[in-house]
């Protein structure tokens, strides 16, 4: 007896407490009066049917529309998508029923399907039916299988028939609305209602069925601004809710919150829980009068139609009610309505790859006696708590038995399992072994509460940190905070704002001397008793410490985790997923998303501890550490060090040859990277080894990888710098079997070879530039290359192959071609000969000679007509007296590659 009137008197007390509702405005879209709205289960977009006759598609994400269909120049007051088909069906003011493909927006079929006005559209969640009620007093059925054939005609009420919803537990019945004021329940194949429900004092405009449980029970809503419950198998009125100003066109159980929704003419929104009928809250858009809505089984979001535009809200928490024992083989539970499940996390996660979704083998541990919006284990995994309705419930873990309950706003675990504390009417109140031991009220109003190695305290503006103990204040930090996470060890605490994270180290030793003693304290507590370590602007979701690392989710969906000021990221996510816990036996980390599917994400515990022991500068530690971090481990460390800028040990730890080529190459180990870029035989690979050995000077090093990469730029570039005649003979040859014939050209130039630079040009088909080189450079060659390129000019263009002279027929035009033979002739010797290097100093410049001045002259022969000097351009070697243009440039050997 005791007991039930404690429990009695619980309720009592939780009653005025309101539901936590948290309502955001997701969208809104101004226009004409909406008149029907429908949410797609699979696509982000909103249905909206309207006054003027048109319906769009809205993508609530982008807030744009998606598709828009001008059905009629009549109302449309009907709508909704059939997935399974891509369409949507529409019904109009002109007594018509339309359907339409969304992807291709083509019209599939359209046909009268009343003799009045259209009021509401359902589609069949199994069965190929289109459901349509009407003002002509009629339900029709209509079959798509069959070209749309009327299946069935019900009819029964004596007023409009104003809305039909499916009952959820039993596809085959369905409950409409009528203005004759009763709700009808019909059953598929039978030509009359099974009951009506009778109550309402004036029409009825809107009828829902509850979704979760095993009440029997639907809502319905009427023009004399009351709200029905109904208990369907009793035909019994349960409740009637009353608050409303003027009619109700909306009435809807929440498929997932304990709620009654209601929007009526007046504007309002309310929402009622569905256990105790209580208001929980009234909102008003001031977009005048609702007319509509829609909701989705497995969301939150609520559509709604109004007068001015359409709108969408987001109620309740995001986040599930969910929780994991870590301490043993992850014992996961969640909830879903009333029900709490469980299932061995560490069974489920068996070969599974990354990211991929574990397949839960659920038992069902039984219904909890309140709603539940949070679900925590204690550190132990002993016991779990439920809250919700502003009560909270302890419960074993094992086999949900009640072991303690209360009324409160929020609960929060401590570091020892046996303590906890609770947030109720502005007090703070502690227990230990479930008995009550401290209370205190916060000098400023208390918003929230944190459990963890410190009671912490949130006011506006304000963070204090206290003793569990003693509740002596730790210290006071200004922050706006949003959630607080302790590591096991209790010296590291990760506070998060709406932008950043900050990371603190706790000296407990400081604070327990300071406040035996009474020094170091000031009116914000124990001075030096926290240390902020970092700030990271990074918008933390959910967190978990493991050891020394901070893991957690961001609102951009990437999953990162903190270590000693480095930001590593574990895995870009698909959607929003919450941290549920780390089991250090599996080496997995558990994530959950709203719909409590379950992810898991490989991370060593060996890599974390490893890597907070280089964070720390104990490389002692992380040395005996490594030998158990696995192999296939081994490169996420070595890139890890290699951005604290240890090298030297990320090459030695580095299992990846592609890193441990970059790492040799930034430690310049030329010996090293050669062995490693002989196993890849990689040309980048060796252009880079080929660079780092030339910036060493290891030329016999950068010829070798150069030759192996193909790199025929560099290795002419090293040949002319070295005066290495026997290097540049080889690239000219490696060159032209490459098909680089402007290095092959450089090359033979350079060697002073200049029939091969003129059997070069020819074999390329350029014979335009053969020829001005025959004629500068050897005269006895021209007339044979002229005749070559008028050849190759007659088949394409004879009247430009007729213009060109050739030297010995037309001498009149080359009054030099005879001197130049002779030039030629005088000096080929010497042209054919080497000059050493050391002569250079002693030889006239090639700018600066005439050879047929020299051989009018008879002047002692000079320096070569060749020059190794890389610094000659070839119009310096002018062998025509006055003939500036004749001169080959260059430019004019662009022979491509």
């Amino acid at each position: 007896f005791k007991t039930f009137i404690q429990k009695t008197y619980s309720f009592i007390i939780v009653s005025s407490m309101p539901l936590k509702l948290d309502i955001k405005q997701q969208f809104l879209a101004r226009s004409d009066r909406v008149k029907c709205v429908d949410l797609h289960p699979k696509e982000p977009w909103m249905l909206v049917a309207l006054y003027n006759g048109n319906v769009h598609i809205w993508n609530h994400e982008t807030q744009q529309v998606q598709k828009s269909f001008e059905v009629s120049d009549v109302p449309v007051r009907a709508c909704c998508f059939v997935v399974r088909k891509s369409w949507i069906v529409t019904g109009s003011d002109d007594m018509m029923l339309r359907v339409y493909n969304y992807n291709t927006m083509e019209r599939v079929q359209n046909w009268e399907g009343h003799s009045d006005y259209i009021r509401c559209i359902l589609a069949h969640p199994t069965l190929p039916y289109i459901i349509t009620s009407s003002d002509d007093l009629s339900i029709k059925l209509w079959d798509w299988d069959k070209s749309m054939t009327q299946v069935q005609s019900l009819e029964g009420h004596s007023h409009y028939v104003m809305q039909i919803a499916l009952n959820p537990k039993d596809n085959n019945t369905f409950a409409s609305a009528s203005l004759d004021k009763t709700v009808k329940v019909w059953q598929l194949g039978s030509n009359s209602a099974n009951f009506s429900l009778e109550g309402h004092e004036k029409g009825v405009n809107a009828v829902d069925y509850f979704q979760g449980g095993d009440k029997p029970y639907l809502v319905s809503g009427a023009d004399y601004r009351s709200v029905r419950v109904w208990d369907y198998q009793n035909k019994s009125c349960v409740q009637v809710l009353e608050g409303h100003l003027e009619n109700v066109t909306l009435v809807s159980f929440h498929p997932e919150l304990p709620l009654i929704v209601s929007g009526g003419e007046d504007g309002s929104l309310r929402f009622w829980h569905s256990s105790t009928y209580r208001l929980e809250t009234n909102v008003n858009y001031g977009l005048d009068r609702i007319w509509c809505g829609a909701m989705l089984k497995g969301h939150n979001s609520i559509a709604i139609g109004y007068d001015e535009g359409s709108m969408i809200l987001r109620v309740g928490r995001e986040e599930p009610a969910m929780s994991m024992d870590t301490t043993g083989n992850g014992k996961f539970m969640w909830a879903k309505h009333s029900e709490v499940m469980q299932a061995n996390m560490k069974v489920a996660t068996l070969d599974l790859k990354d990211g991929e979704r574990i397949q839960l083998a659920a038992k069902d541990l039984g219904s909890c006696e309140i709603y539940p919006q949070t679900l925590q284990h204690n550190p132990n995994g002993r016991f779990v708590v439920v809250c919700g309705d502003g009560e909270y419930i302890i419960y074993t873990a094992m086999a949900l038995r009640n072991k303690q309950y209360g009324s409160a706003q929020e609960f929060v675990w401590a570091a020892d399992a046996s303590e906890y504390a609770i947030r109720d009417m502005g007090k703070v109140k502690v227990f230990k072994n479930f008995e009550e031991r401290n209370t205190f009220r916060p000098q400023q109003a208390c918003e929230g509460i944190f459990g963890g190695n410190l009671l912490g305290v949130k006011s506006k503006g304000s963070l204090s940190f206290h003793d569990w103990e003693t509740l002596e204040l730790i210290r006071r930090i200004e922050i706006s905070v949003k959630n607080v996470f302790w590591n096991e060890s209790g010296n590291l605490v990760a506070i998060t704002d709406s932008s950043s994270f900050y990371v603190l180290q706790y000296k407990a030793d400081v604070a327990n001397s300071a406040l035996q003693s009474q020094t170091n304290i000031d009116e914000d507590g124990v001075i030096d008793s926290l240390d902020i370590l970092g700030e990271t602007q990074d918008q933390v979701r959910t967190g978990k410490w493991v050891g020394d690392c901070f893991i957690y989710t961001t609102n951009h969906n990437r999953l990162n985790y903190y270590v000693g000021g480095e930001i590593v990221t574990i895995s870009h996510l698909d959607r929003v997923m919450y941290i549920l816990g780390y089991i250090p036996k599996t080496n997995c980390l558990y994530l959950g998303d709203k719909e409590c599917s379950v992810v898991s994400y490989s991370l060593p515990l060996p890599v974390l501890e490893y890597q907070t022991a280089i964070m720390r500068n104990d490389h002692e530690a992380a040395a005996h550490i490594l030998p158990s971090i696995s192999e296939d481990q081994r490169t996420r460390v070595a890139h890890f060090l290699d951005k604290q800028g240890f090298k030297e040990q990320a090459l030695a730890v580095s299992n990846d040859a592609d890193h441990k080529f970059d790492l040799s190459l930034q430690l310049k180990e030329t010996k090293f990277a050669f062995e490693l870029a002989e196993q890849a035989d990689n040309q980048d690979k060796w252009k880079q080894l080929s660079e780092l050995a030339l910036s060493k000077c290891e030329f016999n090093l950068a010829r070798n990888c150069m030759l192996r990469a193909g790199d025929y730029a560099s290795l002419l570039l090293l040949a002319t710098s070295a005066g290495d005649r026997e290097l540049l003979e080889q690239v000219a040859e490696l060159a032209m079997s490459a098909g680089q014939t402007n290095i092959a050209f450089t090359c033979f130039i350079t060697l002073g070879e200049l029939q091969k630079c003129l059997n070069l040009l020819c074999d390329s088909g350029h014979y335009p530039e053969a020829s001005f080189m025959a004629h500068t450079y050897l005269p006895s060659e021209t007339c044979s290359v002229v005749e070559r390129w008028v050849e190759s000019l007659g088949t394409t263009s004879r009247k430009v192959a007729e213009s060109i002279a050739d030297p010995i027929k037309y001498e009149n035009l080359f009054p030099d071609f005879q001197q130049a033979l002779k030039a030629q002739s005088a000096f080929s010797t010497q042209h054919s000969e080497s000059t050493p290097a050391v002569q250079y100093p002693s030889l006239p410049l090639n700018i600066n000679r005439n050879l047929l001045k020299e051989l009018e002259q008879e002047q002692p022969v000079g320096a070569s007509v060749h020059t190794k000097d890389p610094d000659i351009e070839l119009d310096d070697l002018d062998l025509l007296d006055g003939d500036e243009g004749n001169g080959l440039t260059a430019d004019d050997l662009n022979l491509g590659d």
